[in-house]
């Protein structure tokens, strides 16, 4: 097989997001040639580099480092260096610093190339049973709750599938706050993508709150999907549920009331009971 040098300029490239052999000839060829590589983690990239016998002079490139490497690198760029770009996992530039870099190498006119491959947004969309015509990336959630819903609440009345990446330590804070803002929809949790253990599971989101939440420790990298709205109905609030309930009251039991109101909103029945348990008590 013949060696396919690496492009003159800076070049992107795919890693494996989990499972070192997912990687193309063609990365392994590039990141051999390449004067050197930039990364995030040097400790993370070095496996793999050691497992293919690669000895390319790596540099950590993160978010906290970038903005006073970024001239050094153009300018090695523009002398004719050929300088590769990778992430801890998967494809860089996708929910990492990398972006800026690109940018500046096109605003001086230095050559951007590609080399494609693993990417955990996608791979989870593929297996997840869900639309994949028309999606939205939304990156990593945020870590406080009130930014966190007012992110979802941002997103409720979108016709597309809803993509994120969420930490293990906040998953259980993330699916509670969601069903405020996606009740009765399908949602899937894809927890370490090509490892030895790799979990997906496709539930209703009440459902996997409750599985979640009653699990000591998440482990893993997760990818959190969100089936796109059925009906307007799916918009409603917290307080307007309750108002529907209300009013369901003065003719119906309230196990019937919550029976017949999940089911014609389609809305989870978890959801409007403890909603109507929590008005009992008022």
């Amino acid at each position: 097989m013949t060696s396919l040098s690496i492009n003159n300029g800076l070049t992107l490239i795919a890693t494996p997001i989990g499972n070192l052999r997912d990687v193309t000839f063609r990365a392994i060829d590039a990141l051999m040639q390449a004067d050197q590589i930039l990364c995030e983690d040097t400790r993370v990239s070095r496996k793999l580099l050691n497992h293919y016998n690669i000895h390319t002079k790596l540099t950590s490139y993160h978010e906290y480092n970038a903005t006073s490497l970024r001239p050094k690198i153009v300018r090695a760029l523009q002398q004719g260096k050929k300088i590769a770009l990778i992430s801890d996992a998967g494809t860089p530039n996708i929910s990492d610093p990398g972006y800026k870099l690109v940018e500046s190498c096109l605003a001086n006119d230095i050559q951007v190339s590609t080399i494609p491959g693993p990417t955990a947004v996608i791979a989870a969309l593929s297996i997840s049973g869900l639309p994949t015509d028309n999606f939205y990336f939304g990156g990593f959630l945020p870590s406080k709750t009130t930014a966190r819903k007012k992110t979802f609440a941002s997103l409720r009345t979108l016709d597309t599938t809803l993509i994120f990446y969420e930490s293990p330590a906040r998953l259980v804070a993330c699916l509670y706050d969601s069903l405020e803002y996606f009740a009765g929809r399908t949602a899937v949790i894809a927890r370490e993508l090509t490892k030895l253990h790799e979990d997906v599971r496709r539930a209703e989101i009440s459902e996997l709150y409750n599985f979640y939440k009653g699990i000591t420790r998440v482990r893993g990298e997760i990818v959190f999907l969100i089936s796109p709205p059925q009906k307007e109905a799916l918009y409603l609030s917290h307080d307007q549920i309750k108002k529907l309930l209300k009013e369901r009251f003065a003719d119906e039991t309230l196990k019937d009331a919550v029976r017949n109101l999940a089911r014609e909103h389609d809305i989870s029945r978890s959801l409007v009971y403890r909603l109507a348990l929590e008005m009992k008590d008022v």
